[in-house]
This record gives C-alpha cells, sequence and structure tokens, in this order.
C-alpha cells in the first residue's frame, strides 16, 4: 500500500463512494485498510463493511448509493440460481449481430484496449465492420482531446480511417469552455453564464500532462480556490492554481494530495463553486481500480448536497455525448453501444434507446464474473447485474453479452 495512503483513508470522505469498489479487491481484503473505516464517522458501520468485503461488492457506486447502504446497513445478496442469466442473450462474437446494426458505438478502454496493447482480435473485427459498410463512433470517457486519442489508437495498431468519428469527455468539455456555439449538444447554463460575464479563472484537478495548455488554450486562467469562478476535474493526480507549478503532485506527495484536495473541496463548497467533471469515470478498470475525476465529482457533489447543479459531468451515461453521435441517426434502433462498464457504457446507451453489446471479459467487472461465477461465465454475469441493479434499484439488461470485442 502507498505510503500514507491508509492515513488519508481513516479521515477522508473523499472515496466514500469508492467503498464498495475498494473493498472487493484482493489486495484491500489483505490489508488492514478495510477495518480502518470503522475509525471514521464518515464511514459504514462495522456490519456494513464485514457484509460488503465478504461478498466482494465492486459496482463504484455513486455518493448517493453510498448513503442509502449506509442507512440500511445490510446488502442484499444475490443467490447462485442457475436460471439467473435465462433472460440474457449470449454470444459468441460480433459477427453475429453485425447485420442488425448499422452504426456502433465503441468504447475503448476495456473493449478495444487496455492502454498498453489492443486486445486479441479487435483490430480484426473492426476491419469487418469497416468492410461491411458499419459507421464506427468512439465513444471514450478520457478528459484528453480527440489528437490524443487518435494518436493512442495509431500506436497501437488501429487505422483511424476507420472510425466515422472519435468524441471524448475531454473534447466536448473543451468546446463548451471555449464558447463554442457550434457545439451541437445541450450545454450547461451555469459555465454559459461565466463566460457570458467574462468570469474565466479556474482551478484545476489534472493529470499532469497539458492540464496548463488545456485550459489557457480556451481563454481560462488558472486561479486559487479562493478566486476560482470554476473547477475542473480532470485528473486526479496533480493540483494546480497557477501557471508553471503544482499546487502538489500526488506522484511526490500522496498524502498531501489527498490533504489539500480534502481542504480545496470544502473551500469550494463554502464558495458554491461550480465544477467540470470531464471525466465521470469513477475508477479506473487497472489493478486496484484507482479514482479517476468522477469521484472527485462525488466527493464535492457529497458536500453541496443534492440538488446544487452546480456539479456537471461530461461523458458516458450523460446524454451530451450520445447527442452528438447520434447526429443523423434517423433510427437509433439500427445503434448499438458496445462497451465494458454497466454503469457508463449499458445504462447509457439503454437511456437514448440504443441496442447495448456489454463487453465482459476485458474489463472493469471481469473479476467479479470470474470470482461469482466460478467456472460458468453466464452465471457470474448474471450476479454481477442483478446486484448493480438491486444497489441502482434498476433494471437494466444489455441486448447482448459478449467475452470479448471480437468477430
Amino acid at each position: 500500500m502507498p505510503a500514507g495512503f491508509s492515513k488519508f483513508f481513516m479521515k477522508s470522505t473523499f472515496t466514500a463512494s469508492l467503498l464498495i469498489v475498494l473493498a472487493s479487491n484482493p489486495f484491500f481484503q489483505r490489508s488492514t485498510f478495510v477495518s480502518s473505516f470503522t475509525t471514521s464517522s464518515y464511514l459504514p458501520t462495522q456490519s456494513l463493511v464485514t457484509t460488503i468485503t465478504k461478498h466482494n461488492f465492486a459496482l463504484a457506486m455513486s455518493s448517493n448509493d453510498y448513503n442509502t447502504l449506509n442507512n440500511h446497513d445490510q446488502v442484499q445478496v444475490v443467490g447462485q440460481d442457475k436460471n439467473l442469466s435465462s433472460d440474457l442473450q449470449f454470444i459468441p462474437g460480433i459477427h453475429a449481430i453485425s447485420s442488425s446494426y448499422d452504426t456502433f458505438l465503441l468504447d475503448m478502454w476495456g473493449v478495444m484496449h487496455n492502454g498498453s496493447k489492443p486486445y486479441d482480435g479487435v483490430i480484426h473485427t473492426v476491419q469487418k465492420l469497416k468492410q461491411a459498410g458499419k459507421k464506427m463512433i468512439i465513444l471514450s470517457n478520457s478528459s484528453k482531446r480527440i489528437d490524443d486519442a487518435e494518436k493512442v489508437l495509431a500506436k497501437l495498431g488501429f487505422d483511424i480511417s476507420a472510425f466515422d468519428q472519435i468524441i471524448t469527455s475531454g473534447e466536448i468539455s473543451y468546446r463548451m469552455l471555449c464558447g463554442d456555439d457550434t457545439l451541437q449538444c445541450s450545454q450547461w447554463d451555469v459555465l454559459v453564464n461565466l463566460i457570458q460575464e467574462d468570469r474565466r479563472k479556474v482551478f484545476v484537478f489534472g493529470s499532469g500532462d497539458g492540464d496548463e495548455e488545456y485550459v489557457e488554450s480556451c481563454g481560462w486562467s488558472l486561479a486559487s480556490i479562493d478566486e476560482a469562478d470554476l473547477m475542473i476535474a480532470r485528473g486526479t493526480f496533480t493540483i494546480q492554481d497557477k501557471v508553471g507549478s503544482y499546487l502538489v503532485s500526488k506522484k511526490d506527495n500522496e498524502e498531501e494530495y489527498f490533504t489539500i484536495l480534502e481542504e480545496t473541496l470544502d473551500c469550494a463548497a463554502k464558495r458554491k463553486v461550480p465544477m467540470l467533471v470531464t471525466n465521470p469515470d469513477r475508477v479506473r478498470p487497472d489493478e486496484g481500480l484507482p479514482p479517476m475525476p468522477g469521484a472527485i465529482g462525488d466527493a464535492y457533489e457529497k458536500r453541496l448536497g443534492d440538488g446544487s447543479g452546480l456539479v456537471k459531468r461530461i461523458g458516458k451515461p450523460y446524454g451530451e455525448v450520445y447527442e452528438l453521435a447520434l447526429i443523423g441517426c434517423e433510427d437509433r434502433r439500427k445503434a448499438i453501444m458496445v462497451g465494458d462498464a454497466l454503469e457508463t457504457d449499458v445504462m447509457g446507451g439503454t437511456q437514448v434507446q440504443c441496442a447495448t453489446a456489454w463487453i465482459v471479459n476485458d474489463g472493469i467487472h471481469s473479476p467479479f464474473v470470474k470470482e461469482y461465477g466460478k467456472d460458468n461465465f453466464e452465471m457470474g454475469v448474471a450476479s454481477v447485474l442483478e446486484k448493480f441493479n438491486n444497489y441502482k434499484n434498476a433494471s437494466l439488461r444489455p441486448t447482448f453479452v459478449a467475452k470479448h470485442f471480437q468477430w
């Protein structure tokens, strides 16, 4: 465990919304991490922690979900019923559904690649869809702009010309920050008003990669939290309020990073500073499920209270990305969202009346599908889905389920 990590979690509210995710991870189960939660008044009772840990729930919950669990104290466990998967349609590959859809909305991480290499068979699948004349649009929750996504894909061996469009959360957010009135999606009135009033001072939770250029090139200037008109959450590695240097970098001092993050959110909540979250993901599907900007948004929203309207998330499952992706799509029943995450990809696609294909074995839910299902993939899938729906009080069902994005 990184230095200072457990101390932070003993006192912090930042990861309340990530408790279920982290408690599921075998590394944390073997550490003193989970037991340290019981020392904090912010976090669940011992009985809840025990229940969560025992059954390895890992579903990236929002702060509202966390509060619900805290109030009810006990989590419902889905039994190992072999009939759980009876209403799910499992497919051996994309070829089985390719003739039914004209537009394929594709997630990147967890479907096409893992950041270092493409998954087996994915490049071939893209080629086959292109040969079949299918429209392919990438929908990524990356905080980076389109050119970064293009570079990553090209480096991994993808033919960029195969994709009709690449849409990233970072690109949409950038154009919003620019005040781009040609952007054909819903606008955030809070941000529109700031731009109209020429209030363009911003405080950044960043990735440490191009944060200054990102905000300055669209007409904003870095400022302290005492002066900022807006906060941007685009990463979980640095905190920056002036040009040329970081207030703190997590790589240099992790404990100080979290301390400053907490203090900053407290100060911002008192001033009612709005926050733009340019990547709504709460965790990244890497070892340890590290937190993402969506977790910062959750922590801030918890401080503000429900209904403030001061936290805006851009990306799946929210509408703006789909509004842009489906421009010109006359029949959404002929479009399918292909992704690995229930909360962003499957839920987002479902909300806009698209079909959905849940890709399981390369994505964020894979370890838990394997654990619940043992040697039965379909049972594991059904169990994870049922747990997700129990937490969300939902009835989400992907149209199709596949192990990989393969032909």
